[in-house]
């Protein structure tokens, strides 16, 4: 890649990028080897009967387009209502990383979270919106800067129920992202 771009591979700045680039890429991509189901295996069942909504806002996340190998940078707010159980947050973050450290569609990203989370916790719902800055769409192409592409999924209550959604929604508010 450094011969194709037009430089030499032997200079001394570039001696050790191969070497850097393989380290970023094996962190950029870490979510391959890692199982979301195991992340929220460990769960509380006292929980002193609380089953209002869960609502993390916020959570960053860094992850590349399948297509064009750019970056994606944004945030995801989740929200569930807990049936029997919950979950430590950190392990919702991490779910989050594992699936957005994958080459990746945001919608896609989207999904995955939502019904994994689903799957495990099996809670009453879950509601996952995630806003996404594409580089794909501002460093090449149509070179737009500053837009912001969301996604949600809205599962169990949070689908069927409007004042529930219409809850979470209020609770997240209308956030910008904040990749930096």
């Amino acid at each position: 890649m450094i011969r194709w771009a037009g430089d030499d591979p032997d200079r001394e700045g570039l001696l050790d990028t191969p070497s850097r680039v393989a380290r970023a890429y094996e962190e950029w991509f870490s979510g391959y080897r890692e199982d979301p189901v195991d992340i929220l295996a460990r769960t509380f069942e006292e929980t002193e009967g609380y089953d209002e909504m869960v609502v993390l806002r916020d959570v960053r996340f860094e992850s590349f387009c399948e297509h064009h190998l750019a970056p994606i940078l944004g945030a995801v707010d989740v929200a569930y209502l807990p049936s029997r159980r919950v979950v430590g947050i950190s392990k919702i973050a991490r779910v989050i990383d594992v699936f957005a450290k994958r080459m990746q569609i945001q919608e896609k990203l989207t999904a995955q979270i939502a019904n994994t989370i689903e799957h495990v916790l099996q809670p009453k719902g879950v509601a996952v919106v995630v806003r996404g800055q594409h580089q794909c769409m501002s460093t090449r192409g149509v070179h737009k800067t500053g837009v912001t592409m969301v996604t949600s999924r809205m599962l169990g209550a949070f689908r069927d129920d409007p004042a529930t959604r219409r809850e979470f929604l209020a609770i997240i508010g209308n956030p910008p992202v904040n990749p930096g």
